[in-house]
């Protein structure tokens, strides 16, 4: 199997399942992915999660972590800071069941003050809305029809724990767009957790492993599945309105006859080892391919 080397260009972390990301410079690695990607969930009163498939203004939800605390701010909206579960003390929250997709899982009420607040900016008729924390203590597992024998951990993302985009996959996506006379979009149009320099556009579709080197040991994470795409990548963070657009352009080029024609762009990943290690932009890359 011939190797690759490259690098990490770009890290981003969705704290709140499919409200504004973060770019960051560093994360640590554990079991699920990047420390708090997807780690808070937004659901109705039924307890099924929430996303701008629905909703598109939740883009306009920004959160800022910090020590115990999450802070949203949001447009006309005052913000509010929360406190947040520790690992060690989960009991002090109230448990509420949750969906996500076909998953039933328990997870922690943030309380009423983030649910007023959620109310107040989401109004969508006929909904209430609560912030729950992923519960250190349940499992949620990755489908292990595409993970093999080891079971693969994931908190609130669609399925995997990391997602992986090459810079070249999007140049292309954007020289396509320039084709058409359509302005470039930036690489958190797809919600790609870190984004890989040095590769050619959609090497990272026949990535198997990739390891990074740090100077308390390797971080190895699998690439898996490609990623199938919803109607999200549409949605401009900036206006929340959808371009229709960005699927069409993809539905050109980008639907994978071994994924049954789906659109897919990007890769879904686990984490292999490495758990309590930090990721960084700029660090080298090996990658094995599976051709």
């Amino acid at each position: 199997m011939p190797d690759l080397s490259c690098s990490i260009a770009a890290l981003y972390i969705y704290p709140i399942k499919s409200c504004a990301g973060v770019s960051v410079l560093s994360a640590e690695i554990t079991p699920q992915g990047l420390l708090h990607d997807r780690q808070w969930l937004i659901v109705d009163q039924t307890g099924r999660f929430q996303t701008q498939r629905q909703i598109p203004h939740l883009v306009w939800i920004t959160p800022s972590i910090g020590a115990q605390t999450l802070t949203l701010s949001a447009p006309a909206q005052p913000d509010i800071t929360i406190t947040t579960a520790s690992a060690d003390q989960p009991q002090r929250f109230v448990t509420r069941e949750v969906q996500i997709w076909n998953d039933r899982v328990p997870a922690l009420d943030m309380g009423p003050h983030a649910s007023q607040w959620l109310n107040d900016y989401l109004q969508v008729p006929g909904k209430t809305f609560h912030l729950v924390q992923f519960d250190p203590r349940a499992t949620r597992l990755s489908d292990r029809q595409w993970t093999g024998e080891k079971p693969a951990a994931v908190q609130f993302a669609d399925g995997f724990a990391i997602n992986v985009i090459s810079e070249a996959s999007i140049e292309l996506f954007n020289q396509k767009r320039l084709e058409r006379d359509m302005d470039p979009i930036e690489a958190d149009r797809f919600r790609p957790n870190v984004v890989i320099a040095g590769l050619d556009a959609h090497d990272e579709d026949n990535i198997k492993t990739m390891i990074t080197p740090t100077a308390s040991g390797p971080i190895e994470w699998a690439l898996v599945k490609p990623c199938p795409r919803c109607q999200i990548p549409n949605i401009d963070p900036q206006t929340s309105i959808s371009d229709p657009a960005i699927t069409a352009l993809l539905l050109s080029y980008r639907q994978l006859a071994h994924m049954d024609h789906a659109i897919c762009f990007g890769m879904n990943g686990i984490v292999k080892t490495g758990a309590g290690k930090i990721l960084c932009v700029g660090q080298p890359i090996h990658a094995t391919l599976d051709l």
